[in-house]
């Protein structure tokens, strides 16, 4: 099955994401007119089809060494782009997240990050707030850009993250186009989604709880273990095996 191509290109095969959501938009579509008409739903009985997990590599040291290359320099967006990496990677957080993150050094107890305890609080899923711990690195990045940013010209605005040249607030999607322009100079395959598999993984290799990542992650199901960090689960599972082994005969 081919997608049809738009303005003259060529068609491309259907990916089995894309087939699922046309699926799900026809199958309430008729069934809504089932229900209006009284009419039979032509899609009775039919099953959607099926999306094969797609694994989420994790980085390499080689990668994360590139992306902080990529923001070397002590320029604001320099600063600012370094920070927003540190902070994914020591975390994990979602990408709303942490474009939700608010610095207030004037009002206590309205800002989410509090450097001296490397401590964040963020606001999940359903406006629920969690607190994440973040690394000395990413505390040490995080300082360094706040100082930076208290010479923006918006530096008055609540919001952490704020545009170059004295422009206002970064959206979702502007830190989004951050990470995806740092990767291009780095040469690494980089979005948002990644870092959080990527923390998942640590988290696991390194032996830690796993009701304590769900606490940090912001998971309510025990079923999102399975899901993150999936690509690696064969490299720790060798990693236990040798640690497991060792010694014996």
């Amino acid at each position: 099955m081919r997608r049809p191509g738009v303005d003259g290109a060529p068609a491309g095969p259907v990916q089995p994401a894309y087939a699922s959501n046309q699926y799900r938009g026809l199958q309430q579509f008729f069934k809504w007119l089932a229900a209006e008409d009284e009419i039979p739903d032509p899609m009775a009985g039919l099953r959607p089809p099926k999306v094969p997990a797609k694994l989420v590599p994790v980085f390499t040291a080689a990668e994360l060494a590139a992306l902080e290359r990529a923001c070397a320099g002590r320029g604001f967006a320099q600063r600012r782009d370094a920070a927003i990496i540190a902070v994914f990677t020591a975390t994990g957080i979602r990408l709303s997240e942490l474009a939700g993150l608010r610095y207030s050094p004037d009002r206590p107890g309205e800002g989410d990050v509090d450097l001296a305890g490397r401590e964040i609080t963020v606001t999940g899923k359903g406006g629920k707030p969690r607190i994440v711990k973040i690394s000395w690195d990413a505390a040490r990045s995080l300082d360094r850009y706040i100082r930076a940013r208290s010479r923006h010209a918006q530096a008055w605005r609540p919001q952490l993250w704020l545009g170059v040249n004295g422009r206002g607030p970064l959206t979702a999607s502007g830190i989004y186009q951050v990470i995806a322009r740092r990767g291009v100079q780095a040469g690494v395959a980089v979005h948002p989604h990644r870092f959080r598999h990527h923390f998942s993984h640590t988290w696991l290799v390194q032996g830690g709880p796993e009701g304590d990542l769900m606490e940090l992650n912001g998971w309510a199901s025990p079923q999102m273990l399975l899901l993150y960090g999936a690509s690696a689960r064969s490299a720790r599972a060798r990693r236990t095996y040798d640690r497991v082994m060792d010694g014996t005969a």
